[in-house]
């Protein structure tokens, strides 16, 4: 039974590009994604803790640091670290509210830079220089707006170092708060992690966000630190890793103990710009993971426009039953990695943002092809 009668060949065109669709996406959810939703953290034969240096950068960041430094300073971690805090340029508080806190907490290295690196835009000038200045070849990396989810988070990160693994991708979540913003930002947290760990997950590691990342400093010196890519103003998390990662010197740390937490934007233009200077790095992934990523967003933008195509032109109940298909494997993923990564309470609007979607690929995607912003960030 057709709602709208066309002719016979175009309908088959429009179901068949409709279960095309349907498949790619089955493919993402069943062979990238599950591995997530089944993901059991390697038994290790040995205990072992290494020795940290956490880096934090900060330019004119005194409300976060007096907020945020605490929680990474009273961390219960038994073996040696150290918490360096790069204090860029900053013109505000920041220098004094060091100070005191190094009078209280010896294992805080501040880290003054006086000088504005002018040919390398972002902050990954300040980050090399921590990186330079830390003692321990565990380097473990956040935000100065972010905070640890527990005392237990360098225990956590560093748990995950096994065999020859040189870099550790943890999730870097938001506070919780009242609102429909919060649950979309907190959903696309969500869901660039289910990318990206998955991908790992998979041999295929493309990006780690710079609010929970940590690496070794040989890899980070062994490469020429961020040499390659000093001219993008972004990039000093998700490039980096991008060019330095591979299927064998890769684990992931998903504990909601590991987790960061940083405050999420209060208005949905600060979010969309957020956003979108984010994207602006992803040109320049390697060519298989922008194929990857572009085709699953492409996926998922045709996945409502086709299945109403198929509903109306097609008999409605095939065309029903296909995307019932795709959207119960979908549930089963989202269910199972939202417990995982503590966005259980997301899971109740899943059909809300699976439809959400498709207006975030809508109005982001213009984002790929602007030319990144030259700010700090």
């Amino acid at each position: 039974m057709h709602l709208i009668e066309i002719p016979g060949f175009l309908q088959i065109i429009i179901f068949s590009c409709f279960c095309a669709v349907i498949a790619i996406q089955l493919f993402y959810y069943l062979f990238f994604f599950n591995r997530l939703a089944q993901y059991k953290p390697p038994l290790k034969s040995a205990s072992q803790e290494y020795p940290v240096s956490v880096i934090v950068c900060a330019r004119d960041e005194a409300e976060n640091i007096v907020k945020n430094l605490p929680g990474i300073l009273v961390q219960q971690y038994r073996t040696t670290h150290e918490v360096i805090v790069v204090n860029d340029n900053s013109t505000d508080e920041t220098k004094f509210l060091l100070d005191e806190f190094r009078k209280s907490f010896k294992n805080l290295n501040p880290v003054a830079l006086i000088q504005e690196a002018k040919m390398i835009p972002g902050k990954k000038f300040p980050l090399s220089m921590g990186i330079k200045a830390a003692k321990y070849e565990v380097v473990l990396l956040t935000d100065a707006d972010c905070v640890p989810a527990s005392e237990n988070w360098i225990q956590k990160m560093q748990e995950a170092y096994y065999d020859d693994k040189q870099i550790v991708l943890g999730y870097g979540a938001y506070h919780k708060r009242p609102g429909l913003l919060n649950k979309l930002i907190r959903f696309e947290t969500f869901h660039s992690a289910l990318q990206y760990l998955s991908y790992a997950l998979a041999g295929k590691p493309y990006m780690g966000v710079g609010r929970n990342l940590s690496y070794k400093k040989a890899l980070f010196f062994n490469n020429k630190g961020f040499s390659a890519i000093n001219h993008i103003p972004g990039g000093d998390d998700d490039l980096f890793i991008n060019m330095v990662a591979t299927k064998d010197n890769t684990a992931i740390m998903i504990e909601p103990e590991a987790h960061t937490l940083s405050e999420p934007k209060t208005t949905f233009s600060d979010w969309q710009r957020q956003k979108t200077r984010h994207y602006t790095t992803a040109r320049y992934y390697k060519p298989l993971h922008k194929f990857l990523l572009g085709l699953y967003s492409f996926s998922q933008v045709l996945v409502y426009p086709l299945f109403v195509a198929a509903i109306l032109f097609y008999t409605w109940w095939i065309g029903l039953a296909v995307y019932c298909i795709r959207l119960l494997v979908q549930a089963y993923v989202w269910n199972k990695t939202m417990k995982r990564l503590n966005e259980a309470d997301l899971f109740p609007y899943f059909l809300f943002f699976d439809i959400w979607m498709f207006f975030y690929y809508v109005l982001f995607t213009p984002a790929l092809f602007k030319r990144p912003a030259k700010n700090w960030s």
